[in-house]
């Protein structure tokens, strides 16, 4: 059974463990609706033996066999999120009690990627786990930061009520290859504006910060998650603290030193500060990241020039 249910309440034994779990392969199902997603960052797998992928919406319940779930679902952009704000909170609540269901009927251990915003404006730097936040419950941004408070209740719910083996991250902000490239958050804007010659658009007043951990981490780090005993929730980021300028004089150094940066107005209950306390991710996951904010640029730039078509001037 999982350690650690954050309040020490006690659970009920789990359901039997899916057979696919002793397994000896393994296939990976993908679930995807597009409405933030791309298939072409999984054409390679296209026709693999082992993958499978289904056009599904996770507001509607799924019946299929797995041994393990990793629930990513949700638009993450606030261009997306605010689009469809209604679409976006029901994919936390709805689309995460289906993905508990299904993790009941057989017997799967479930993954929730939460968020660093549940921390809303936090008043506690950097943050801990421990700490509850500061956020605006009607605000323009509530349907994800709201969303995801639900979705960790739902699982916790679960794992004291019905034994269900949870894992739950609370993901900082995170960048790298195969981003969309209008996508709306900051990494991603600032390289698309870059290369394409624009203006950096930095909200005001600028000074306030975020912490940037590359994919590759990331992944390390769910996996790491994933196959160990603690339920969370564990902050996966990289607690590397750069404000808005400071990410925008470093594109311009690193790609395009030719364009201009803007300050434009903000967007409400833009957090002023964000760096996770990553102290239990390393104990307990022995896990921190490796890539620095200057080596991950770079990757990252070439996957846009190459779907942008700008060539790199020599």
């Amino acid at each position: 059974m999982a350690a650690n249910s954050s309040n020490g309440s006690p659970t009920k034994q789990p359901p039997m463990p899916s057979p696919l779990r002793f397994s000896k392969f393994f296939q990976v199902t993908v679930v995807d609706n597009y409405f933030t997603g791309s298939k072409d960052n999984l054409k390679k797998w296209i026709g693999h033996p082992r993958f499978e992928l289904i056009r599904h919406d996770v507001t509607e319940p799924l019946l299929i066999e797995v041994d393990q779930i990793y629930h990513l679902a949700c638009p993450a952009s606030p261009i997306f999120y605010k689009y469809n704000p209604v679409k976006t909170i029901k994919t936390n609540v709805i689309g995460t009690l289906n993905m508990l269901g299904l993790a009941k009927r057989v017997g799967a251990r479930i993954l929730l990627t939460s968020t660093s915003e549940v921390y809303g404006d936090p008043l506690v730097h950097p943050q801990p786990e421990s700490y509850w936040g500061n956020v605006n419950p009607i605000g323009v941004r509530s349907c994800y930061d709201e969303g995801k408070r639900v979705a960790e209740t739902l699982m916790f719910d679960y794992h004291r009520q019905h034994g269900i083996e949870i894992r739950v991250a609370r993901i900082f902000n995170t960048y790298g290859p195969r981003m969309n490239i209008d996508d709306g958050r900051v990494v991603s804007n600032f390289i698309a504006q870059a290369l394409r010659g624009e203006s950096l658009t930095v909200q005001s007043p600028g000074t306030q910060t975020r912490s940037f951990c590359f994919v590759s981490d990331l992944v390390d780090g769910l996996i790491r998650l994933m196959e160990g005993s603690d339920t969370g929730p564990i902050n996966l980021g990289n607690p590397g603290e750069f404000t808005m300028l400071e990410l925008a004089e470093t594109v311009k150094e690193l790609i395009n030193p030719n364009v201009e940066i803007k300050i434009v107005e903000n967007t409400p209950d833009d957090p002023r500060q964000r760096k996770p306390d990553i102290t239990k991710a390393k104990e307990l996951l022995g896990w921190e990241p490796k890539v620095k904010l200057r080596d991950g640029l770079p990757r990252m730039e070439e996957d846009f020039r190459l779907r942008l078509g700008v060539d790199k001037k020599i």
